[in-house]
C-alpha cells in the first residue's frame, strides 16, 4: 500500500505575511482550525479505515505555519496526535511550516511529542522572487532550516513552486538544484496558479504578470520531476490538490486535476522519440512493448501522445509486456505479437478507435 496521510489543515494560521499567491481557505477548502478533538476523530476514523496499514501512515498537520501558530494551540493538536503514535497505530506525524520558524527549541518540542517529518514552504532560492512575492524569508533560511531539521534527526520535505512573480524558468531550474542540495527526502511542486483576492490576481488583471500555462508547465516540470527522481529524491506532490473551491476561485495559470498525469505522459512520450531516434526510425509503422500500467501514459490525455506519434509519420502498435522495467521499448520484429483480448479494450474502446491487432488509428474527423 502506498504511503497516507491524515491530512488536518491549519488554514492561515500563524502566518506573519501575505503571501502575493496565497489564498489558503481556496487553497485547502476551508477555513476553520481543527480541534483537539477534530484531531482524535480524524485518527480514529483513519485507522478503522486503514487497518493494518495505518502503521505506514502519518497523521499530518498543512496549510499554514505549524510551528509559527500559537504555542499552546500548537501543542494541544500534538498532545491529541501523539497518542496515536505511541501505541503504534500510526507511524509518525508530519507538519509543514516557514523556513524561518524553526529553531532549535521547536524542533525539541517536535520531537518529544512524536513529530517525524517536517516540510518547509520553500517555493524559491530567488531572494529576488521571495522579495517580490513578500514570503518574509531568505534563501538562506531555506538552509539554515533544512540543516537544523536533518541534524535533529527528522525527514526532511521542501516545497517550491514554479512560475511566481518575477520568476523564470531558468531560475526554477536553480531553485530545484539548490534544494536538491539540501538532500530531502521529499519535494512537492506546486506550479503557480492565480487565483481571486490575491496579489497576484491583480498582477495579472493589470497585465504585470503572466503565469505559464498548463502546457508551459508541464514542460518544465517534467524536467524537474527526471531531476529530483535522477538524485533519487521522492516527488510526493505535483501540482495542486483539485478542489470545487479551487476551481471555483482560479483565474489563471497551470491548474491541472490530473498535473502529474500529464507530466508523466510527457515524459513517456520523451522517451518514445528517444527510442525512435535512437533506433534511426523516421516513420512507418513501429510497435512498441508497454508495460501495461504505463499504457495510459504511453497513450496520452486525451490521446495527444498518440496524435503526436502520428503527425510525425507512425503508425503505432502497441503490444503489452509486465517485463517492460522502463515502461516503454521499441519492439523490432512481429513475431509473436498477440492481439489483446476483447476485455481489455472494454474500457479503452470508449475513447479509442482500436482494431484487432491493438493499433491506434486516427481519429476521423
Amino acid at each position: 500500500m502506498k504511503h497516507a496521510n491524515i491530512a488536518l489543515f491549519v488554514p492561515h494560521n500563524g502566518c506573519p505575511h501575505q503571501c502575493s499567491f496565497c489564498n489558503q481557505r481556496t487553497i485547502t477548502g476551508q477555513s476553520q482550525q481543527p480541534t483537539p478533538e477534530d484531531v482524535r476523530q480524524a485518527a480514529q476514523l483513519a485507522a478503522a479505515h486503514l487497518g493494518e496499514h495505518a502503521r505506514n501512515a502519518e497523521i499530518a498537520f498543512f496549510g499554514g505555519s505549524f510551528t509559527a501558530i500559537d504555542r499552546t494551540y500548537m501543542l494541544t493538536l500534538l498532545q491529541a496526535a501523539y497518542p496515536f503514535i505511541q501505541n503504534g497505530t500510526f507511524g509518525g506525524i508530519r507538519i509543514s511550516t516557514r523556513p524561518d520558524a524553526i529553531d532549535e527549541e521547536v524542533l525539541t518540542l517536535l520531537k518529544a511529542h512524536g513529530v517525524t517529518a517536517i516540510e518547509l514552504g520553500a517555493q524559491s532560492m530567488s531572494n529576488e522572487v521571495l522579495t517580490a512575492n513578500h514570503r518574509g524569508h531568505t534563501a538562506q533560511d531555506v538552509e539554515k532550516a533544512s540543516h537544523l531539521i536533518k541534524n535533529c534527526g527528522f525527514s526532511l520535505g521542501l516545497q517550491m513552486m514554479t512560475g511566481l512573480y518575477r520568476s523564470s524558468d531558468d531560475t526554477d531550474r536553480q531553485t530545484a538544484a539548490q534544494l536538491a542540495a539540501l538532500h530531502p527526502d521529499t519535494m512537492r511542486i506546486y506550479p503557480t496558479v492565480v487565483l481571486a483576492g490575491t496579489e497576484l490576481a491583480a498582477l495579472y488583471e493589470q497585465g504585470l504578470y503572466h503565469p505559464p500555462t498548463v502546457a508551459q508547465a508541464v514542460s518544465l516540470c517534467t524536467d524537474l520531476l527526471q531531476f529530483f527522481e535522477d538524485r533519487h529524491i521522492r516527488i510526493i506532490r505535483l501540482g495542486l490538490h483539485d478542489s470545487d473551491t479551487l476551481r471555483q476561485n482560479q483565474i489563471a495559470g497551470a491548474f491541472h486535476p490530473a498535473f502529474r498525469d500529464l507530466c508523466e505522459s510527457e515524459r513517456m512520450y520523451r522517451r518514445t522519440l528517444t527510442l525512435l531516434s535512437e533506433a534511426g526510425l523516421t516513420g512507418g509503422q513501429v510497435t512498441f512493448s508497454v508495460h501495461p500500467s504505463s499504457l495510459s501514459r504511453f497513450i496520452g490525455h486525451k490521446r495527444q501522445n498518440i496524435t503526436r506519434l502520428h503527425q510525425l509519420g507512425f503508425s503505432p502498435l502497441i503490444r503489452p509486456d509486465p517485463l517492460v522495467l522502463e515502461g516503454v521499448a521499441l519492439q523490432t520484429s512481429h513475431q509473436g505479437l498477440c492481439p489483446w483480448p476483447p476485455q481489455a479494450f472494454e474500457k479503452l474502446a470508449k475513447n479509442f478507435c482500436v482494431d484487432g491487432y491493438h493499433r491506434f488509428l486516427p481519429r476521423e474527423r
